[in-house]
């Protein structure tokens, strides 16, 4: 009863969101504590896309298709936000590590100043090319007429993303995952309440149709962004910004954007082959297999955010530990992480190969639509262990600033592997976007083993920043 009773403790003591020394102590309470938080977090982050297809969903096939066109060129904002979000995880945990927290602060700061900048350039690029992104995803003109407005209003809230996850990432290096939950619980919860009165209207008013899923969307974010400015600016965490601390620390810029170019085109590499998937799929199927596909990825996303609350602990206990000048601790740390990720990971790979057909249900009543779906997810969650050791290995080199290694192997496996076999699976067999959904889990596997076989040399464990 006495250890249940300090379990219990512990995940109170997770959610209740304060600073801690990592580098002390139980090395699963410092998962424990990281991860419960880190989990809750990106469950909040999963549940937007979610929300947004389920009521999105009852608009027909054009508008779930626009609604995935629109996010599949997004995940290449996601995948700025996510690089400066990892450089930003890696530099704070180092200098929390090293007990160095002013400088934490300074840091945080001209991260901050970072991220504007790639917000004024990201937002004025999407919102100017917004038709022909659409154009570009393999659109139909009925598409891009219904789903222009959508698409302009997501890029000029780009903010709202990057934001979002670039400060979370200065909290998780601090160790407080629990202001990094909070804020995407704040976030989430608006959206949950704006999207259908947006989307649908209330009463008299019929709403905006589906731009207001989007405005739902931006607002909700924007909501969260709120939050953590206020507990950046005025809060009792370890982390204080000041005015003063906005003025442009050049050595800092410049240390930041060589972990974070590596960090972000890691991401990109990614993001990039997600869309030309996406494109394959609509090049060989149509509408109600983008459908379909992206119903499943939606799904997919779901469960792969929380798995990613795992893997941003392993980030931030191996940056505080190296910080700390202890490398072999580093390393049981993302041991200990990767073995609770695969056994999280084996419980969703059960639910998506054997109870697909009532999981895409939720989602859409068109039967062609649902059959694809169905098959889609069953194929790409047959490889969800293996995702979840890929990406503890990943962000666990990421977080001791070691950003080239993962760019590189996503390189390889996506852009040198999945897509030439998705390619030409999709033009040789019938139909051809089933290719595509094999290509995923075979990519992903790849992944795990060779970032695996890296992690265990160690390199990592030498590297300055």
């Amino acid at each position: 009863m006495t250890k249940i009773k300090q379990y219990f403790q512990l995940i109170l003591d997770a959610l209740k969101g304060k600073e801690h020394d990592f580098t002390q102590g139980s090395l699963r309470s410092a998962v424990i504590l990281l991860s419960i938080p880190m989990i809750l977090e990106l469950s909040m982050e999963s549940v937007f896309a979610i929300v947004d297809m389920y009521f999105v969903g009852k608009l027909g096939a054009n508008a779930i298709a626009v609604v995935g066109y629109t996010e599949s060129v997004m995940s290449l904002v996601y995948s700025m936000a996510i690089g400066l979000s990892a450089a930003a995880t890696a530099l704070i945990a180092r200098r929390i590590g090293e007990k160095r927290v002013e400088e934490a602060s300074r840091t945080a700061a001209n991260v901050l100043i970072i991220g504007m900048a790639v917000t004024i350039f990201l937002s004025t690029i999407g919102y100017i090319f917004s038709d022909e992104v659409l154009v570009l995803m393999g659109a139909t003109d009925e598409v891009v007429k219904e789903g222009q407005s959508f698409t302009k209003f997501m890029f000029l809230g780009t903010g709202s993303i990057v934001f979002i996850f670039l400060i979370n990432g200065l909290f998780r290096g601090a160790g407080n995952a629990a202001l990094a939950m909070h804020s995407l619980w704040i976030a989430s919860i608006l959206n949950i309440i704006l999207d259908p009165i947006f989307i649908y209207g209330i009463g008299d008013w019929q709403g905006f149709g589906l731009e207001g899923a989007a405005i739902a969307t931006v607002i909700g974010r924007s909501v969260g962004i709120a939050f953590q400015c206020y507990h950046l600016f005025f809060g009792r965490g370890l982390l204080k910004l000041h005015f003063s601390f906005f003025k442009p620390a050049w050595d800092i810029i410049r240390s930041t954007i060589s972990l974070a170019y590596p960090a972000t085109i890691q991401f990109l590499i990614a993001s990039g082959s997600w869309i030309f998937m996406t494109k394959l799929v609509a090049e060989t199927g149509g509408p109600e297999a983008s459908a379909g596909y992206q119903i499943a990825i939606r799904n997919m996303v779901f469960f792969i955010l929380p798995a990613w609350g795992f893997s941003n602990a392993a980030a931030t206990l191996v940056g505080q530990h190296l910080g700390a000048k202890m490398p072999d601790r580093a390393a049981e740390s993302v041991y200990l992480t990767t073995k609770f990720n695969v056994i999280f990971m084996a419980f969703v790979m059960t639910l998506f190969v054997f109870f697909p057909e009532p999981i895409v249900g939720i989602f859409t009543k068109e039967t062609t639509v649902a059959d694809i779906g169905v098959q889609a997810l069953r194929i790409m969650g047959s490889g969800f262990i293996f995702y979840g050791i890929g990406m503890v290995m990943m962000q666990a080199l990421n977080g001791a600033g070691d950003t080239q290694t993962p760019t590189w192997i996503n390189f390889i496996c996506f852009w040198l592997i999945q897509i030439p076999v998705a390619y030409t699976g999709a033009n040789y067999f019938e139909p051809g976007y089933t290719a595509v959904f094999w290509a995923v889990p075979l990519a992903e596997t790849l992944i795990a083993i060779v970032a695996w076989q890296i992690f265990k040399k160690g390199r990592w464990k030498k590297i300055q920043i």
